[in-house]
């Protein structure tokens, strides 16, 4: 659904190994990684399944999955995988795509709304790779971060964060929490602060039936997947919140992952300028087909943007017709 909607030829899986990565040495996890896409060499390949870095999987994985392939094939094979370090085929800009994409639906929705974001007020629940990005690209917009989090807590500024700073001290500490000036706070009181933007960018069901009434952003941008529940995104509505939802509002990912598979098939390479305005105007387009199906059938955006998904998968299908 996600790849319908930002309008790209990719249909969606989810695979993966039942283990700990934190206990295992990089030793072990190449030799589990290796074996594990030779056990599936039959399963991906560069027009079959062409996987990507999801939980606890990193580049460096994509490059092991890369070579095993390419060994077993006897042909250097870059566009099996996307996710991959630079130096051996990665797209240029892959890293921030996520909270890139997410930053121009944003831009996109406070157009929408009226809201100018020089002086914006946001706060962001989950302070990984998406939520540090989108931060930090948002601060470089003009808006001011008042709370940022991760799984210990929140920290929380009304005067305002510094992004990177904080993410500095994340890293040298192991949490947000206890950052010079600022208040801790819980993860559900950061959602529920008066702010402009929100963006969830942590766990699934975390806005739901029992605090969507208390929320008073008036656009709230979903990095994380699946963060609102449908009977919370009903009650946003009728309060008249905007909600990016999740199968938009963090595309940017699989968006560039699409890129990197096609400069790898000419065996091309795009500067990052060219990688950023490519992503710009799919986002923006998916955002506008998304506005529009959600004005047109008066859904809120999270329903509009999967009646349009299904329509396209439906229209494809309908259209290759049915053989033999």
């Amino acid at each position: 659904m996600k790849c319908a909607v930002v309008d790209i030829p990719y249909g969606g899986a989810k695979g993966g190994i039942a283990c700990n990565p934190k206990e295992m040495s990089q030793g072990e996890l190449e030799r589990l990684t290796r074996r594990y896409t030779a056990m599936i060499y039959d399963i991906i390949g560069p027009y079959k399944d062409i996987p990507a870095p999801d939980v606890y999987t990193n580049p460096q994985t994509m490059a092991w999955i890369m070579d095993t392939y390419s060994q077993l094939r006897g042909v250097q094979t870059p566009e099996v995988v996307t996710g991959k370090p630079i130096n051996i085929g990665g797209s240029e800009g892959r890293e921030t795509a996520t909270s890139r994409g997410l930053i121009f639906c944003v831009r996109e929705a406070a157009k929408h709304v009226g809201l100018k974001l020089k002086g914006s007020t946001v706060a962001v629940q989950g302070y990984g790779n998406a939520g540090s990005y989108a931060a930090i690209f948002l601060h470089e917009m003009g808006c001011k971060i008042i709370a940022v989090s991760d799984s210990r807590g929140a920290a929380h500024n009304p005067t305002g964060i510094d992004p990177i700073r904080i993410l500095e001290h994340k890293q040298k500490t192991g949490s947000v929490i206890k950052f010079e000036g600022c208040k801790t706070i819980t993860n559900e009181e950061l959602l529920e602060l008066e702010c402009d933007i929100l963006v969830p960018a942590a766990l699934e069901n975390v806005i739901t039936r029992a605090n969507a009434a208390r929320i008073k952003a008036k656009i709230i941008a979903e990095a994380a997947n699946g963060p609102t529940t449908p009977e919370a995104s009903e009650i946003l509505y009728k309060k008249g919140i905007l909600v990016i939802p999740d199968i938009l509002a963090n595309a940017g990912g699989v968006t560039c992952s699409y890129f990197e598979w096609v400069q790898n098939l000419n065996r091309d390479h795009w500067s990052k300028e060219e990688v950023d305005r490519k992503l710009e105007q799919k986002m923006v387009k998916a955002f506008e087909d998304v506005l529009k199906v959600s004005q047109e059938y008066n859904i809120d955006m999270s329903s509009a943007a999967h009646v349009l998904a299904v329509s396209r998968v439906a229209e494809a299908i309908k259209t290759l017709g049915i053989w033999p």
